[in-house]
């Protein structure tokens, strides 16, 4: 009995192990090769992955989240009235799983000095079936991308990847329009505390740890919202970045060094900010992350010549409105 008990478990763990080999040579294989939209990106991947086709370790400041903060605040900006490299891996209703996934592909390639978690995120539901699927889906990529088997080429059988592809306003997305928003109810002062999901504290955690080993100081950031932000999350944040040492930056308790204008400053009645909005943002947030952290000024950077190229295409696409 118990030879057959054990030539049953070695039969599984053959199996196991097999399954392992097949899944990881299946991943290599899918893997998208470039990070355009024709090698498997999707267009938000594209746009959050634009920091793999940047110069490897030259993003200063690394920001993840989801809307808010890409319709929030502007790396070009920063660059051109402080020189330093900052990238925005955010995407729309980014879950905190996601987060950690682009903060984890970036460290791959670069070492900032800084990541900004907009704390919206934090706030975001998922279960846990998504949460254990997203990381299978870093182990084992072919999850991800087996779509991809209509589009293989000789490349994808014996290439490595190569990213080309950067995104010239680096993960901010503009807007002009404005669409006033009703302000009058808006921060309103509570005692309350908006209760933090689970899986988010305990991907927190890791995203923590993560830039720890990294040695990133990971500063929280809750970007101006009429609609997604209150008190009784303001609360909340303040208590868990009270927890665990880190930075807190409520952009929405800060009317005098952020005068934003709620019939001017918004593109869609409050939920995120359009241009004018994020100007104000970014030139308050550029001038702490400069003074607390020492950033360089690389504006005259041999090497970061292609930055000043992408400030021209940024302010074009300013002009054009």
């Amino acid at each position: 009995m118990k030879i057959r008990i054990a030539a049953h478990a070695a039969k599984g763990a053959c199996f196991l192990i097999g399954l392992v080999v097949l899944l990881l040579a299946a991943s290599w294989l899918f893997m998208p090769k470039n990070n355009h939209k024709a090698f498997g990106f999707t267009d938000e991947e594209m746009l959050a992955g634009g920091i793999l086709g940047e110069r490897e370790n030259s993003i200063n400041v690394l920001v993840v989240g989801d809307s808010e903060a890409y319709s929030s605040i502007s790396p070009m900006q920063m660059w051109e009235e402080h020189g330093f490299s900052a990238y925005l891996c955010s995407t729309s209703a980014q879950p905190l799983y996601d987060s950690y996934r682009y903060l984890r592909q970036a460290f791959t390639h670069q070492s900032p000095r800084v990541v900004i978690l907009e704390t919206n995120a934090i706030f975001r539901t998922y279960k846990l079936r998504d949460y254990v699927l997203s990381r299978a889906k870093v182990l084992f990529s072919v999850l991800r991308y087996h779509d991809r088997w209509k589009s293989l080429s000789a490349n994808d059988f014996g290439g490595t990847a190569h990213y080309t592809w950067t995104d010239d306003l680096k993960g901010f997305r503009f807007h002009s329009k404005s669409v006033p928003a009703d302000a009058r109810q808006y921060m309103k002062p509570t005692d309350a505390v908006q209760e933090i999901p689970l899986l988010n504290r305990a991907c927190l955690a890791e995203m923590i740890a993560l830039c720890e080993e990294n040695g990133a100081q990971l500063v929280l950031v809750s970007t101006p919202s009429t609609l997604n932000w209150n008190y009784a999350r303001h609360n909340s944040i303040a208590a868990l970045a009270k927890e665990h040492g880190l930075p807190y930056l409520d952009l929405n308790t800060m009317q005098e060094e952020i005068p934003i204008d709620w019939k001017n400053d918004t593109r869609d009645r409050g939920d995120h900010l359009n241009y004018s909005g994020a100007v104000k943002v970014t030139r308050y947030l550029g001038r702490y992350l400069k003074e607390q952290y020492g950033l360089p000024d690389n504006r005259d950077a041999a090497d970061y010549a292609a930055w000043n190229e992408s400030l021209q295409h940024y302010r074009n696409t300013v002009t054009r409105g």
